[in-house]
């Protein structure tokens, strides 16, 4: 599966995939109001909108918000499909959470703009930390939490899993992702493990949730996949191939080029059936590099160089073609 052909033994894979530059980039979902999502995040929740695009020839539009640019941030795509204007979220996908240092203020914000709030902010079951959640436009839940300055607002994805040990034992192998904390609830019969590649009061976190006794989750249309970066798409295929042997799970997207450019990407599948996109990081900075679109058109309109005109339109394919793989 390596580009050059060699052949690395696993225990090595393993290890690289540790030391590896990786971070979470954005998780990706669809929307029935792309316009009426983006008010809400913007107005309610604080979010910053980063880049709309549309796309007619696709019949989609997407949407990137955050606390932060791309490239040093975690960040939302929101997808919306032409004609469709409803999702099963299904019972699977838990829930996105927001570091906030006011909850109350900012609870009774989305109150006021006529947003659900789900729960009053109050401490934790069996916890000290004060919490609340709301529900987006597309009854997506957010979960708030109270602390203080941090670098990262956008901090948790949260999903649910069937086999909490393997799971955990999935995303430390497949994903060189730390075990960065594990609480067991016996009294509400649950346990969650924090997954991730940092501090959790600094950074995203993936938030695994194993109920007693479930053995199932439906995973619905809504929710799609989260984008993690690496330095080499070739050798995490292979990182994630050696743990999907042991574990479970499944390649969907070979490590490769998106076809007509040289930009390199791979997804798959968790043992739930979660799916995951890596990402290369040269392909992250061209990203962030050709992002602001309004941009690129007014350079396309002014400028007489034809070499410059191609690389711009270069790019435009390029993005293209890269939603089409999400």
């Amino acid at each position: 599966m390596a580009e050059t052909g060699e052949t690395v033994p696993s225990e090595h894979l393993v290890e690289w995939a540790k030391t590896d530059n990786r971070r979470f980039l954005h998780a990706v979902y669809r929307v029935g109001n792309l316009d009426k999502t983006i008010k809400f995040y913007t107005e309610c929740l604080g979010m910053q909108l980063l880049r709309k695009r549309d796309i007619p020839e696709e019949n989609y539009s997407n949407a990137f918000l955050g606390f932060g640019p791309e490239e040093t941030h975690f960040v939302l795509e929101l997808t919306y499909n032409y004609g469709k204007d409803s999702y099963d979220i299904g019972s699977g996908f838990g829930h996105f959470a927001i570091a906030t240092e006011d909850i109350h203020k900012l609870v009774e914000n989305v109150r006021a703009k006529e947003g659900k709030v789900i729960r009053e902010p109050g401490a934790v079951l069996g916890g000290e930390t004060v919490i609340a959640f709301v529900k987006d436009p597309d009854d997506y839940t957010f979960e708030l939490i109270q602390r203080g300055p941090t670098p990262e607002p956008l901090c948790q994805v949260m999903l649910r899993v069937t086999d909490l040990d393997r799971a955990i034992n999935f995303y430390e192998k497949a994903l060189g992702m730390k075990l960065l904390r594990k609480k067991d609830n016996k009294k509400y019969k649950y346990t969650i493990a924090m997954m991730g590649y940092a501090d959790e009061m600094e950074s995203t976190v993936l938030e695994l949730t194993y109920n007693y006794g479930v053995t199932e989750y439906t995973k619905g249309d809504a929710y799609a996949q989260i984008a993690i970066s690496t330095d080499d798409v070739y050798k995490s295929a292979e990182v994630v191939n050696l743990a999907i042997q042991e574990l479970g799970g499944k390649i969907t997207r070979q490590p490769g080029p998106i076809p007509g450019i040289n930009t390199k990407i791979t997804s798959f599948l968790d043992p739930d059936g979660w799916k995951i996109a890596q990402h290369c990081n040269i392909l992250i900075a061209s990203k962030a590099a050709y992002s602001r679109v309004k941009l690129i058109d007014f350079l396309l309109n002014i400028l007489a160089s034809k070499h410059l005109v191609e690389v711009l339109v270069d790019n435009q394919d390029f993005l293209k073609e890269l939603h089409k793989e999400e």
